[in-house]
């Protein structure tokens, strides 16, 4: 069976109570399917009343009228302010049957809630409640999540998001804070390790970051160029060379000295540390690369050095105040052995390289950053045309 492409739309209620990574836990790992793209978008007043339209017309029933509606209360700007909604992109076959498995029906109507068993999305996270006094009034409704029921809806639904994005940076700017001065941004990035395989990790991540109090305004799916990897990474080597050099060198000296059964003097274990010690750090640098986008530093042509990998990061915009150290506390020390319990390198860290994520030290180093991954663009809306042989 061939693979097609579905969505998963999370909707600005769910996201407000950071339950996205809850969401992204269950959708993969319950799901064979590939996140193939990811983006955060505020939909305008004309977007929302034409996908509440596609709604309307195939509401088989007088309830199902509620999810369009609810589309138009919720996902529209309010009050002046347009409101976050997180597009999650999959890829593989029967996408459409199965996230609608993972996300749930829509209506457990008349279910005791002692007999709710939390198994889907909308088990755990959407609300449907009736009034007391009339079993059929509604007095509160809240879907989680919105899917599409087969590819024909998909499809539809699709394009008219991608027609959307057209020119449509990828951070959201929506909120106004009292003091501005106060707020920073910063980003995070979940290693190539956690997103190699279906699991809940992903999901599990971004949950714990969200425990610090900052807003997403920016995420993509990311695959790496060798460039920019090399770019990304730049300010690494020196520090490699600087920490190192000395310690393999030192083992060199050690390793010599048994294997010929003599003491080397102090000139020849600087020649160690300038050659072998640089060469080893420099391929610390190398294995670092490689494990970013797949490619060792070497000599390439320009396309070569410019072609994005098969290996996938996710790209996290926060802002909030003191965003930068919070991430960071949330993250923990760089090499995981040595990170507090409870942290992001603690619990999903393998070694200093493989630590599962990284986030921005410093003001600078976040706008370097944001600069070679490109934090304002995504590549979601061409995936979604190349999906329907549009072109772009």
């Amino acid at each position: 069976m061939s693979e097609s492409l579905s969505y998963v739309l999370v909707t600005p209620y769910t996201i407000a109570k950071s339950r996205t990574g809850g969401v992204l836990s269950r959708l993969l790992s319950r799901t064979n399917l590939e996140l193939v793209g990811a983006q955060m978008f505020t939909p305008d007043k004309t977007f929302v009343k034409e996908y509440a339209k596609k709604l309307r017309k195939r509401a088989p029933s007088k309830q199902l009228m509620l999810l369009p509606d609810y589309v138009e209360q919720n996902l529209a700007p309010s009050g002046g302010r347009p409101h976050r909604s997180l597009l999650l992109l999959f890829r593989g076959e029967e996408p459409c049957k199965q996230l609608s498995n993972v996300c749930g029906h829509l209506y457990t109507q008349h279910v005791e809630v002692d007999a709710l068993q939390g198994e889907t999305i909308r088990d755990t996270y959407a609300d449907l409640i009736f009034s007391h006094t009339n079993p059929d009034e509604v007095t509160y409704f809240e879907p989680a999540v919105l899917t599409p029921r087969d590819q024909d809806e998909a499809n539809e639904e699709l394009l008219q998001i991608a027609n959307f994005l057209e020119g449509k940076g990828n951070v959201i700017q929506n909120v106004t804070y009292p003091d501005p001065s106060k707020i920073e941004q910063t980003l995070a990035m979940i290693k190539p390790d956690i997103l190699a395989n279906n699991s809940s990790h992903l999901g599990t991540i971004i949950d714990m970051f969200s425990r610090t109090g900052l807003r997403i305004i920016g995420i993509k799916i990311h695959r790496f160029s060798l460039a920019e990897a090399i770019a990304f990474y730049g300010s690494v080597e020196p520090k490699l060379i600087e920490k190192h050099a000395r310690t393999f060198g030192m083992r060199a000296k050690k390793l010599l000295e048994t294997e010929f059964e003599f003491k080397l003097s102090k000139e020849a274990l600087r020649i160690l540390m300038d050659n072998i010690g640089i060469e080893c750090a420099k391929d610390q640098f190398a294995q670092l690369v490689e494990y970013m986008c797949g490619k060792r530093p070497g000599h390439y042509s320009k396309k070569q050095l410019n072609q994005a990998t098969g290996r996938k990061c996710m790209v996290l915009v926060y802002e909030g105040e003191n965003a930068i150290q919070k991430i960071r506390d949330v993250l923990g020390h760089t090499d995981p052995r040595q990170a507090s319990t409870g942290t992001v390198r603690k619990d999903f860290g393998i070694s200093i390289m493989k630590n599962s994520a990284h986030g921005s030290d410093s003001t600078e180093s976040f706008e370097r950053e944001k600069e070679v991954i490109r934090t304002n663009e995504n590549s979601l809306r061409t995936i979604i045309k190349e999906h329907l042989s549009i072109k772009i």
